[in-house]
């Protein structure tokens, strides 16, 4: 489970896990949870400052993909998560909650705030001030395993790490 403020490089971090790791492992991230959303009715809006909302038309759809990931671990698939913990130690409860009695290794991934920034502007898919935002309000009362700063470590590096505490790897 990667959890990290947008553009703090979860979803680098995670392609490269795919490649360090020695077993197939899915990618599950949150953008892929909110492009398959409807454009309206799906309770989850960003304003022009960063700023994201959440209403319960959105939980209701993450509950149910929730349990569709922890149903594709069940199946005997190896998953990596990539989110965004907006709600702190409430959106890992969430997690915990959905994934039940599975093996988890929660991953905090950080950058600092300005860096994150630069990176969100150069991507040009995100709305500007997101990431600052988000860079420290992910992590509130957030229990990790282990921790990464992508800030000056590069994601193969911060991967390389994670794999460490893999109990799959070889």
């Amino acid at each position: 489970m990667l959890n990290g403020g947008s553009s703090s490089g979860k979803s680098g971090i995670a392609r490269c896990l795919q490649a360090v790791l020695p077993d197939p492992w899915l990618v599950f991230g949150i953008d892929g949870l909110i492009d398959a959303m409807p454009a309206k009715g799906a309770g989850i809006a960003f304003a022009p400052d960063g700023d994201v909302r959440i209403e319960a038309g959105f939980r209701e759809l993450e509950k149910a993909w929730m349990a569709g990931v922890a149903a594709t671990v069940h199946a005997g698939a190896r998953v990596i998560i990539d989110d965004v913990f907006l709600g702190g130690a409430a959106s890992q409860q969430r997690w915990r909650d959905a994934l039940g009695d599975l093996d988890v290794l929660w991953v905090g991934v950080r950058c600092d705030p300005r860096t994150a920034a630069g990176r969100e502007i150069a991507r040009g898919d995100r709305v500007t001030g997101m990431a600052e935002s988000q860079a420290e309000i992910v992590h509130n009362g957030v229990h990790y395993d282990i921790e990464v700063d992508t800030t000056r470590t590069e994601s193969i590096d911060c991967a390389r790490e994670i794999a460490q505490f893999s109990p799959r790897t070889a």
